[in-house]
């Protein structure tokens, strides 16, 4: 439809007043305005309802807010989607923020160069106020990916609309390694696009980085690469050894911790 926007931003939201106003900044100062802005509130009642009230945009009906969608954030990300409509949909949540002015430029420039069905960049860590360097970009390919030897990192892609018609959204019934679920479906369906880019900043705080939930992470995440083994087996074990590996390590990590709070 002509009236479509190019881009639909889905940004969900629950208490995000404190991280909020840097997400609606780099909106704002995007140079391509053909966006729209989806907001998936879980019920917020810390003022960030006012902070969306409040934020404008250049061209009318192009923000919109879903009011007390509960059900943890998969069901929030697929709400988000469903009410999308623009051509290409991306989630950039409230404790992230987009890299610069010209990140939807670049982005909408390296679809209409590849004909993709879905693109992804790179992002920056924003860990205690501080912007670690990023890490370089490897090749994509599936196996690689598979085997958890490369990352796709959830605010730098941007994916047609009509991918999720065809593989599904996210699974809602899990609370970590939906993206990687999700990620596995697309790339059978097509390879993204690289953009060797940093297009977003992702912001590390205390709640996301316990070992507590990287421990659980780490579990449903096995679990969610098990279920697409079969798409490449030999990546499969090659993970299986990394996590076996990992889980050691976070386990060790773990036993001090608790150990230095007696």
């Amino acid at each position: 439809m002509p009236n479509e926007p190019r881009f639909s931003i889905v940004t969900c939201t629950w208490n995000s007043a404190a991280t909020l106003s840097d997400t609606l900044a780099s909106l704002d100062s995007q140079s391509f305005r053909d966006f729209e802005h989806i907001f998936v509130d879980g019920g917020s009642r810390d003022g960030t309802l006012d902070m969306l009230a409040a934020y404008a945009h250049t061209a009318p009906g192009n923000k919109r807010i879903l009011h007390d969608i509960g059900g943890g954030i998969s069901r929030a990300m697929n709400q988000g989607i469903e009410a999308a409509r623009g051509e290409i949909v991306a989630h950039l949540h409230a404790d992230d923020y987009y890299a610069g002015p010209d990140v939807l430029a670049r982005v909408a420039r390296h679809f209409d160069d590849t004909g993709a069905a879905w693109v992804v960049g790179n992002i920056q860590v924003l860990r205690d106020g501080v912007l670690a360097p990023p890490y370089p970009m490897r090749p994509f390919s599936y196996r690689a990916y598979a085997a958890g030897q490369t990352t796709i990192p959830h605010p730098a892609v941007f994916v047609r609309r009509a991918c999720f018609d065809q593989v599904g959204g996210f699974d809602p019934r899990l609370r970590y390694a939906m993206d990687i679920d999700l990620w596995l479906r697309l790339a059978r369906h097509a390879p993204p696009a690289q953009l060797d880019a940093t297009l977003a900043v992702f912001r590390e705080h205390a709640g996301s980085i316990s070992s507590a939930n990287k421990l659980r992470a780490r579990d449903e995440e096995f679990r969610v690469r098990r279920r697409h083994a079969r798409s490449a087996p030999l990546a499969f074990l090659v993970y299986c050894l990394r996590y076996a590996r990992r889980m050691r390590m976070l386990r060790a990590q773990q036993h001090v911790a608790a150990e230095n709070t007696y």
